[in-house]
């Protein structure tokens, strides 16, 4: 089975870059396609971006492209988020987690993270 921790979250102003990690024990990871969501207070949970099992694939959503970009190391079991000319409302807590297929929909992953919080100050 596996288990993804997230990491790199943190507080940096409005124009600043973060990179997020997403590390998963488990085998079966290099398996799954995995996907990047965020959740602002009082609002849904929203898709950021995804990737395939391969790598060959990735999806952004549109508030993000541009500017963030997901990647996968094999060999390290683990999935980045470089996020770059970070706005206010990037502001959320961000979420990794895995599926057989990169969807958009938050129900296509069966894995989640426990998050890491970003904050971008204006």
């Amino acid at each position: 089975q596996v288990q993804l921790v997230e990491s790199g979250g943190g507080l940096v102003q409005a124009g600043g870059s973060l990179r997020l990690t997403c590390a998963a024990s488990g085998r079966t990871f290099n398996n799954y396609a995995v996907g990047w969501f965020r959740q602002a207070p009082g609002k849904e949970r929203e898709f950021v971006a995804s990737i395939s099992y391969n790598g060959g694939n990735t999806f952004y959503a549109d508030s993000v492209k541009g500017r963030f970009t997901i990647s996968r190391d094999k060999a390290r079991n683990t999935v980045y988020l470089q996020m770059s000319s970070l706005k206010p409302e990037d502001t959320a807590v961000y979420y990794c987690a895995a599926g057989p297929v990169p969807t958009v929909v938050p129900t296509g992953y069966d894995t989640w993270g426990q998050g890491t919080q970003v904050t971008v100050s204006s």
